[in-house]
């Protein structure tokens, strides 16, 4: 028995050595692995943002990735597992932005673009370092020789041909939407950066002609000017679409116009409604189907307008009051809810409260056809009239794209059908500027800069979704590179949060099937968020957090990865206990335990058929549930044949009867193999002094074919 066995497993002193030793194998490679290799399976590693460090939802995603990624090469494929980081423009400008204004009392318009944007990747790139050497921690397998950033030179090259190949088809456009615009941020912002923030308010009822209207936001009814009513509601049936009312408003005699609109909910309130097509999304789509005029109401500083009369110039807050005060002066106050309670649109990253606006901006049409050349998407046919839409509706109801969970399948295809052109254009300089220069009344598109004087670039800079979207095949070398794209893409897997199915994982489709004509992964499960024990987010101002690398060093990494895994179903939100984590740290000294046993007898005996067959009925159905992606399963059924019976009832059975020799042997082998994904740090460790084994269990053949 090797003498390390004689002491306690200590995590600490083995995981740093194990992982570079994988590292130094270069078996995270799929070109180094061992043996003839014909399949491939593949995962593109979800950027982490290089602004922040690693929390409990990147070890939870990370862990379930890379015991995918450890089954699969044992199971003899080509396995590619890719890593990268995301730039998160927004965010990693802000953060540059707040500590410069700290520390030298300066804005961004002091420095300059080309200062500031020095200073930003500068700090991306500290960042990046410290979030890299985390991932490490957590025994990530992932191949660093690959190592992709959405900013860097190859990926730069893929967004702006991406850009130019979209702008040629007509798909990108610059034109006049409502879009989300954070007035403190001054920039557009995805939905990804909105947060909803619950608000205990007021509910106005005011009367508008002859109908009551309902509204939280009185400063921006200075140009409602069309009332809408459901084409079937009986109470309206006397009023036709079209028709004008003269009526007594805010600042005087208005003439509004009838409008007859299914978006009306009867069941809501008087069902009549004023809209507001400037400053709502809602109001905006209505006012496109008719054709209807746009008022501007509020700036985009959160200012009044000169529509609003008297009362512009004020903030919103300033004014609100101000204006209901006036309308009860004139009798047009019906009632006022002082319980209301709704949620408010604000910025992830100022604060401000979200002003919806109508703006000039780039977009890309989800709806609008265009020819593809090349599909391999069944329902897409080479050379036919497609959208955008289409696309990501048939990738995945043609089974290309596997989405087995329902719940998800279902938001995703409602997201579809309610989507709207995406807004692409952002505000800010840390990014990759929109590949469009200006020379009086010419503009030109390329992936270079136009020849001759005179031209400036559009100062906007893309959404960092657009990036991110191209990054199943970005990564792979397009567009230059195609070797590893012909041999890993479409990937096989891919696991991301709930919260970006819309945001990230329906963009990938839409990108890998306009630029490739396939879809980007062949499998997508859908994880839930990682919570307090308590169910709650995780959050600053709760002071809940936990550190996953102050769990690595209290308890391993492999502690850490059961804890997370072992009753996690994918979809479902994660109540997280530190509690679990130090239980698997005690069944990680029991694995360690056992094989100081097992290795301290000798090989002698015949392997006994029952337990034989026993132990590889479970190996069958570990295999099972790890082909159908229920890790949780698996590592639980490990976990309690480990303990529960191996240790607990075989070893006791054993003890003083030699003929058990070979079969503890054959079951902790066998074991340490099935184990390896979940816990490989302890299970490499414990490989290493089995005799007569030179290479690497991350490499051993999975124990069922």
């Amino acid at each position: 028995m090797p003498e390390k066995f004689t002491k306690p497993y200590n995590p600490v002193e083995v995981e740093g050595a194990i992982y570079k030793k994988w590292e130094d194998s270069g078996y995270f490679n799929p070109d180094k692995l061992p043996g003839e290799r014909t399949e491939s399976f593949s995962i593109v590693l979800p950027p982490p943002n290089v602004t922040g460090s690693l929390h409990l939802g990147h070890a939870y995603e990370d862990t379930l990735q890379d015991i995918v990624i450890r089954f699969q090469r044992m199971r003899g494929k080509k396995v590619l597992w890719l890593p990268g980081t995301d730039s998160a423009a927004i965010a990693t400008q802000a953060r540059v932005e707040k500590n410069i204004q700290k520390e030298e009392k300066k804005t961004r318009h002091d420095l300059g673009r080309e200062e500031l944007v020095k200073r930003v990747h500068e700090f991306a790139k500290s960042s990046e370092t410290t979030i890299l050497s985390q991932v490490r921690k957590m025994g990530a397998s992932l191949d660093w020789s690959r190592y992709a950033y959405t900013l860097d030179e190859k990926r730069n090259l893929a967004v702006l041909t991406a850009f130019k190949r979209m702008y040629d088809a007509g798909l990108i456009y610059r034109g006049h939407r409502i879009v989300n615009w954070d007035p403190k941020g001054q920039t557009t912002i995805s939905d990804d950066e909105v947060m909803y923030e619950e608000e205990k308010g007021t509910f106005y009822y005011f009367q508008y002609g002859p109908f009551v209207i309902g509204t939280s936001r009185p400063e921006t009814k200075f140009g409602d000017k069309y009332v809408v009513m459901h084409p079937d509601d009986s109470r309206y049936k006397d009023y036709t679409h079209g028709q004008k009312i003269e009526l007594e408003w805010i600042n005087g005699p208005i003439t509004a116009t009838v409008i007859k609109d299914t978006a009306s909910d009867p069941e809501m309130g008087s069902g009549a409604m004023t809209i507001t097509p400037w400053h709502s999304m809602a109001d905006f789509e209505i006012a496109e189907r008719h054709g209807l005029d746009k008022e501007q109401v509020i700036d985009r500083y959160g200012k009044l307008l000169p529509i609003a009369g008297e009362f512009a110039g004020m903030k919103i807050s300033e004014a609100r009051e101000k204006i209901v005060e006036k309308l009860r002066q004139k009798g047009l106050v019906v009632k006022v809810d002082d319980a209301y309670t709704h949620n408010i649109a604000t910025s992830e990253r100022t604060g401000a409260t979200i002003e919806p606006q109508v703006m000039e901006q780039w977009f890309i049409a989800v709806n609008k056809s265009f020819v593809i050349p090349h599909s391999e998407i069944p329902g897409i046919t080479s050379g036919s009239e497609t959208t955008l839409k289409d696309i990501m509706r048939a990738a995945v109801e043609s089974g290309a794209v596997d989405m087995p969970q329902e719940g998800f399948r279902k938001t995703y295809f409602h997201w579809i059908e309610n989507l709207y052109d995406w807004c692409i254009s952002r505000q800010i300089w840390f990014g990759h500027r929109i590949p469009v220069w200006y020379r009086e009344q010419e503009v030109y598109c390329g992936v270079t800069p136009p020849e001759g004087d005179g031209w400036e670039q559009d100062p906007d800079v893309l959404d960092t979704w657009f990036s991110s979207a191209l990054w199943t095949f970005s990564t792979l070398g397009w567009p230059e590179d195609t070797k590893d794209l012909e041999t890993f893409h479409p990937t096989s897997f891919m696991s991301p949060a709930y919260e970006i199915l819309q945001l990230w994982v329906s963009r990938m489709i839409l990108m890998s099937g306009f630029h490739l004509g396939q879809v980007p992964f062949k499998k997508v499960m859908i994880h839930g968020l990682v919570r307090a024990k308590d169910g709650r987010k995780f959050s600053k101002s709760l002071n809940n957090g936990v550190d996953p690398l102050e769990m690595i060093e209290k308890y391993g990494a492999d502690a850490l990865r059961m804890g997370l895994i072992v009753g996690a179903v994918i979809g479902s939100d994660i109540r997280f206990d530190e509690q679990k984590v130090k239980a698997y740290k005690l069944f990680a000294n029991k694995v360690w335990n056992i094989a100081r046993f097992v290795l301290s007898q000798e090989r002698t005996g015949d392997i006994k058929t029952e337990l034989k067959e026993e132990f590889d009925a479970l190996a069958k159905e570990v295999t099972a549930d790890m082909e159908n992606y229920r890790v949780y399963m698996a590592a639980e059924k490990l976990y309690h044949y480990l303990w529960g019976r191996f240790a607990a009832e075989i070893l006791e059975e054993s003890k003083g009867k030699p003929e058990y020799g070979k079969t503890l042997y054959y079951i902790l082998e066998n074991s340490l193999k099935l184990l390896h994904p979940f816990m490989p740090f302890i299970t490499e460790e414990i490989w290493n002094s089995m005799p007569g084994k030179k290479e690497l269990l991350m490499v051993e053949e999975w124990p069922i074919k």
